[in-house]
């Protein structure tokens, strides 16, 4: 389908933000007119002043907030057909704009940072700086951290090219990546991270095991060249990790979204006390697939087939507002107004962007969401999820100043897994169905591995290849490797052939070139469990924390921001509440059974 084919009611409402191209162009121009050359002068050296100081952290805030539209414009514009390329060159065009204009702010961290506590703390406690506390406290924190203003401009611009390494694996996983053909359903098929997904989750055993085996052959011919980027870009993270005098780079990630470690510590331990369940999970697939021996190729494969929920949009769409009747009605009339005015862009076109997101400004009068939507059970929590990241980016944005608007990516998947989980327990009590109660059991228990067991050991991976490179060790394909296939074995257990190609995973994960992201995805559902938990349990004052925690946005850091809905990832005890669900939906599987 083209772009013009779709109906405007299923299209985004991109003119919120600018009315056409045209207005877009006066607006970047206006804009590059205004700040490119811009005298800052003014604010250089005199930042002990609290005029100045003000005046500065306001200047940020403008030039930020006038960026923000004109690069959200860009981006929409380039996902609705990413072959134009007048699009691809505007929103590249706004990348550059964007490094060159927040290079010259590089002298403000060093310069407060170069304060007494006393002088930092007595502009924290002002009230004219109420709109910046949290971030002057974050600057007091990594005072022993920040460099002379010369140098942090010098990291400011090594990070261009010191950050490409994910350019170069995304080249190579995209463009260099050789992917052959391979049978499916009766036909020659092209290989692809797309349709792979889709094999190892519908095709027949025969299809799954060589299409695994072709996949992973692909990467296993590029490894040398994957290996070295992946090398050089740990070696990035230890070259900043010894600039800034962190102590791991593990550490210098935590302390950028001002974590406390001691969350990625109870994480793991957690994890690891859980792996008897997960192991036992992955056992009972064996036996529910009447398998002699289980492969890797087969841990995607429905436990439930002939099983699917296909409804139109519009119908998906209402049965997503009914399942997250628990928020209340003022939510569910949020969501419908979503639907109505223009926030979601609804149906795949010709060269869309694949996949599914959220992305939203302060001054947009609403957020965006992509969706490229089909009629699948799938696409329907899709939904659910998607539209929770818009309540978060609505409800942060209503309340809070922008200098505290935006949360951070730590927080970022914790509403839209809430209501993932809602929609789940909300098909599962009301369905009559056996078939489709164990459908749903079996979608969440893979929403655990996938989400909680197999983040966190991306996670302990990330930990133990930095910590030989901080080591002074070389990363090669070998470690690597071995490194990898070890916690392939301790996370999965003896229910299944670790085959070789598995040892090789590591290499096909984007994810590991953004280092210690992935671990936020499973806390994340640890804390969507305990906030599901409480709502459901005890009802209005629990949905009103939850709501406290929607609006608090970036306002304090991002653990004490969750503590507000009743979740403390400092301690063990959300960790075991999640460990135990599991335990009760696996158990409830093999009632069913």
């Amino acid at each position: 389908m083209q772009r013009n084919e779709i109906p405007q009611n299923l299209q985004w409402k991109i003119t919120d933000l600018f009315e056409n191209d045209a207005a877009w162009e006066k607006a970047f121009a206006d804009f590059e007119k205004k700040y490119v050359d811009y005298d800052f002068s003014a604010y250089d050296n005199k930042l002990a002043d609290k005029q100045t100081l003000l005046a500065c952290l306001k200047l940020i805030d403008d030039i930020s907030r006038a960026i923000e539209k004109v690069y959200l414009y860009a981006n929409m514009r380039h996902h609705e057909d990413v072959r134009v390329s007048k699009n691809a060159a505007a929103l590249a065009k706004v990348g550059a704009l964007v490094s060159k204009v927040f290079a010259e702010f590089s002298f403000v961290e060093p310069q407060l940072t170069a304060l007494s506590n006393e002088q930092l703390r007595a502009f924290i406690d002002d009230p004219d700086f109420a709109d910046y506390s949290y971030r002057l406290q974050k600057i007091a924190k990594s005072k022993a951290h920040v460099l002379s203003a010369a140098e942090e401009k010098l990291l400011t611009l090594s990070s261009d090219v010191m950050g490409d390494f994910q350019s170069v694996f995304s080249m190579l996983n995209n463009a260099n990546l050789s992917l052959p053909k391979a049978s499916y359903n009766g036909e020659e098929t092209q290989v692809s991270h797309g349709t792979y997904g889709v094999v190892m989750r519908s095709g027949s055993r025969e299809e799954r095991k060589d299409w695994f085996e072709k996949y992973y052959g692909a990467y296993i011919r590029l490894i040398d060249a994957i290996a070295q980027t992946y090398y050089s870009n740990v070696k990035a993270d230890v070259f900043y990790k010894t600039a800034r005098k962190y102590d791991s780079c593990m550490q210098m990630a935590m302390a950028g979204e001002d974590v406390d470690p001691k969350v990625y510590e109870n994480l793991l331990a957690a994890t690891h006390a859980a792996l008897p369940a997960m192991h036992e999970y992955i056992r009972l697939r064996k036996e529910a697939l009447g398998l002699e021996e289980q492969h890797m190729y087969d841990v995607y494969k429905p436990l439930v087939e002939g099983v699917d929920i296909k409804l139109p949009f519009d119908e998906a769409y209402e049965v997503v507002v009914e399942g997250l009747a628990p928020l209340g009605k003022d939510y569910q009339a949020l969501l419908e107004k979503g639907k109505a005015d223009g926030w979601i862009d609804v149906c795949e076109n010709e060269g869309k962007r694949s996949g599914a997101y959220c992305a939203g400004v302060y001054d947009a009068p609403h957020p965006f969401v992509l969706l490229n939507y089909q009629p699948t059970t799938n696409d329907m929590f899709t939904i659910a999820h998607e539209m929770g990241h818009a309540m978060h980016t609505y409800k942060s944005n209503a309340k809070q100043p922008y200098a505290k608007a935006d949360y951070t990516i730590f927080l970022a998947e914790i509403a839209s897994t809430v209501n993932e989980v809602l929609l789940l327990k909300h098909l599962y009590n009301k369905s009559e169905d056996k078939a489709l109660k164990k459908y749903l059991l079996n979608y969440y228990m893979d929403m655990f591995r996938a989400t909680l067991f197999r983040q966190t050991q991306f996670a302990e991976f990330e930990q133990l290849a930095h910590a030989k490179a901080e080591a002074g060790e070389a990363l090669t394909k070998e470690n690597l490797n071995e490194i990898y296939y070890d916690l392939n074995k301790r996370y999965y257990g003896d229910g299944v052939i670790h085959d070789s190609e598995i040892a090789y995973e590591w290499a096909r994960i984007p994810h590991f070139y953004s280092s210690f992201y992935v671990y936020k995805y499973a806390t994340g559902i640890v804390s969507a469990i305990s906030i599901v938990k409480r709502i459901l349990t005890e009802g209005e004052s629990a949905v009103q924390d939850y709501f406290e925690f929607l609006s608090a946005g970036g306002s304090t850091d991002p653990v004490a921001i969750l503590q507000k809905a009743g979740v403390d990832l400092t301690t063990d005890e959300p960790f075991k509440a999640a460990m135990q669900e599991f335990e009760e939906t696996l158990a409830a599987f093999k009632a069913l059974l």
